[in-house]
């Protein structure tokens, strides 16, 4: 299903929020065009293009905000989810624009998101893939575990049913940083589901994370940001509650 057009009324849809840094290198044409090819849902996309550069003339009419300096992703994505009616999709997916998706990735995830009830949930990603947890590594062999961590990025989603508690995105960690220790008290009060799929792991090699930022300011705000919070550790967040073949 393209991203224009009209809607059959038995689909479902799907937003896609995109963060385009137009300065660098990035694969947001790819991207863009591998969720358009859905066959199973209705795809929006809105993309946020950072950077002096245009976007590229393939991604232009799904960008809907273009910033030249820089700004913190989760303000930015709060600006444009605040624009839309949340509660007309089924899912909301953020992606980063440094990432390979598989051939059918979206029909793919979102299938088994669906048929393991995540409302919160995350691809992942490839063992070449630079990585920050080893926990979203891919596990060989499974499809999906249920699991208390979901990480920020580069790509994760929300079902409708998370909206009202993960939405807005809290900005006193104006980059996500920490949220994804925060998301799963969330998630476990309000008998929420959180995954990782690993049947269809994206690739997150193109650009170096933090590369762009300043680490040691993102750093110490997510620590001042998660000593007011309720979270779990990474050891209580990097848990395996059930794992799926």
């Amino acid at each position: 299903m393209s991203s224009s057009g009209e809607t059959p009324p038995q689909m479902l849809r799907v937003l896609i929020a995109g963060i385009c840094l137009a300065d660098k290198e990035n694969l947001a044409v790819d991207i863009s065009q591998e969720f358009a090819g859905s066959k199973d849902w209705a795809v929006e996309q809105q993309w946020v293009s950072l950077g002096k550069n245009l976007p590229k003339p393939e991604i232009t009419s799904l960008t809907v905000q273009r910033l030249e300096t820089p700004a913190p992703k989760f303000l930015l994505l709060n600006r444009l989810l605040k624009t839309i009616n949340l509660y007309d999709f089924e899912y909301i997916i953020v992606s980063d624009d440094d990432i390979v998706l598989p051939v059918n990735f979206l029909d793919s995830y979102l299938a088994l998101v669906s048929h393991h009830n995540f409302a919160i949930a995350q691809p992942a990603r490839t063992h070449e893939s630079y990585i920050d947890h080893p926990f979203v590594e891919q596990l060989d062999g499974i499809d999906a575990r249920w699991t208390r961590f979901v990480e920020i990025g580069p790509l994760f989603s929300l079902h409708r049913s998370a909206f009202d508690y993960i939405l807005p995105f809290d900005e006193a960690s104006p980059m996500g940083w920490g949220n994804d220790f925060v998301w799963p008290v969330l998630a476990e009060k309000h008998s929420l589901k959180m995954g990782i799929v690993d049947a269809v792991p994206v690739a997150h090699s193109l650009r170096k994370p933090v590369a762009y930022y300043d680490y040691a300011s993102t750093a110490k705000t997510m620590n001042d940001y998660l000593s007011r919070k309720q979270h779990l550790s990474k050891k209580d967040a990097f848990f395996i509650l059930e794992s799926y073949a």
